[in-house]
């Protein structure tokens, strides 16, 4: 399958990896492709610039937004979440039109230092707002309840026994979407929250999550939820 990946940062080059392993054509978008080729400190996280990653997977290519979201027959919105809404629309309505986009974001906001606050929260998301600002985009809100490690191998944790969930308003999107959080990535316990407002739920974990990481010292954890 050919997969659009919006975003180069660590969530996007750890899924590109994955995806790619699994024999997807995936191509990963940048605003400006000259200048992230070109940055050489590591990013926020201490991470290496994506031109050192990008050495390692010579078979992932690197284009424009707009580039990889019209290849993409799937588009994964691996952005932060305070540019998700810019860099999809870079990436181009048009593009995006009738496919499933995967938002992983959260609306982390650093203006005040650590650990960041929500900038959207209670009665809106980002999985909402994408989803207006996209009205003909199959938009499924899932994966940004835990770690890019977590995300593409969830048997390092518990055997697989763990939670994830998935928002959207089209119900076909989100069996689809399931199915490839399934099939691609191994996760075996997917709960549909319901429609795309139940995103606020999802993205309103992050608080207690970035807490918990801060206990724990690492983000090798997740919910299970028993009933």
């Amino acid at each position: 399958m050919k997969i659009g990946i919006i975003g180069t940062g660590i969530v996007g080059q750890t899924l590109g990896a994955k995806l790619a392993e699994r024999g997807h054509a995936v191509m990963i978008g940048t605003r400006d492709v000259a200048k992230t080729l070109a940055r050489t400190e590591p990013d926020a996280m201490g991470s290496p610039p994506f031109s050192v990653w990008t050495k390692q997977h010579p078979h992932i290519k690197l284009r424009t937004f707009a580039e990889a979201a019209a290849h993409g027959e799937v588009v994964i919105n691996a952005a932060s979440g305070s540019a998700s809404i810019e860099a999809l629309k870079i990436a181009g309505e048009a593009n995006l039109r009738g496919k499933i986009l995967m938002d992983l974001a959260n609306s982390l906001d650093f203006s005040k230092g650590m650990p960041p606050t929500l900038s959207v929260c209670n009665t809106d998301s980002l999985g909402e707002q994408i989803q207006r600002a996209f009205p003909k985009a199959r938009v499924v809100k899932t994966l940004n309840t835990v770690s890019a490690a977590l995300m593409v191998n969830p048997h390092r944790l518990a055997d697989g026994e763990h939670d994830l969930f998935v928002s959207g308003n089209d119900p076909e999107a989100k069996t689809q979407v399931t199915h490839y959080l399934k099939t691609w990535f191994g996760w075996k316990h997917v709960i549909d929250l319901g429609d795309i407002t139940t995103a606020r739920g999802a993205e309103m974990l992050l608080p207690i999550w970035l807490r918990l990481w801060g206990a724990f010292k690492t983000p090798n954890f997740n919910y299970k939820i028993v009933k």
